[in-house]
């Protein structure tokens, strides 16, 4: 069985004093197991998984929300892949999030995020999200550019603003009864 008390010391419960330099992407939490033990607890781990997304699905109040975030080639595909294996694809649907379509520039940046959220009782997998707008799109400004948003509130503190947005935003879906679960894929270069 895998020691679920390994994630607790990669749980971000605040961000102020969190940095990314500060963990080691060779890390492996203490698991010292080989390539078939590896396999063994993944097969294992998926298996569990298909058992609690049938209960989710019963039970038909809850939903799930994996957000994927990391660097190109980090291996979000992956985990949709692998992790995901052994759940029942009626119940869960990935949505990659690429470059903004027009139809998508034409409402607010939180939109195809929200029309993208999992229905009661199943699994929804970001790979990408919203966080975007803040890391892309402060690099890009032609994205910025193309949202059309008023010139007058494109300032400096847009971005912070966006950070309020993003935290009030995962406060409604948890009040809604959609969890949440981020998870930012750190590898080396």
């Amino acid at each position: 069985m895998f020691p679920t008390d390994v994630f607790k010391r990669y749980r971000v419960r605040d961000g102020k004093e969190f940095r990314l330099a500060d963990f080691n992407p060779a890390d492996t939490g203490g698991l010292q197991v080989g390539k078939e033990e590896a396999k063994a607890q993944l097969a294992e781990g998926v298996e569990r998984m298909a058992k609690l997304q049938d209960k989710l699905y019963a039970e038909h109040q809850w939903a799930l929300l994996i957000i994927l975030q990391g660097m190109d080639t980090s291996g979000k595909d992956g985990v949709v892949e692998h992790v995901m294996s052994g759940v029942n694809p009626l119940g869960c649907v990935a949505h990659s999030f690429k470059a903004p379509t027009e139809h998508e520039l034409d409402h607010d940046y939180l939109w195809r995020c929200h029309v993208a959220l999992p229905r009661r009782g199943h699994i929804g997998i970001f790979n990408r999200s919203y966080y975007e707008e803040v890391l892309v799109v402060r690099v890009h400004p032609e994205v910025l550019a193309k949202e059309g948003i008023p010139p007058r509130l494109v300032g400096e503190g847009i971005w912070k603003q966006r950070f309020k947005d993003m935290v009030a935003f995962e406060d409604y879906l948890s009040r809604i009864g959609i969890v949440p679960v981020k998870f930012f894929l750190n590898v080396s270069k």
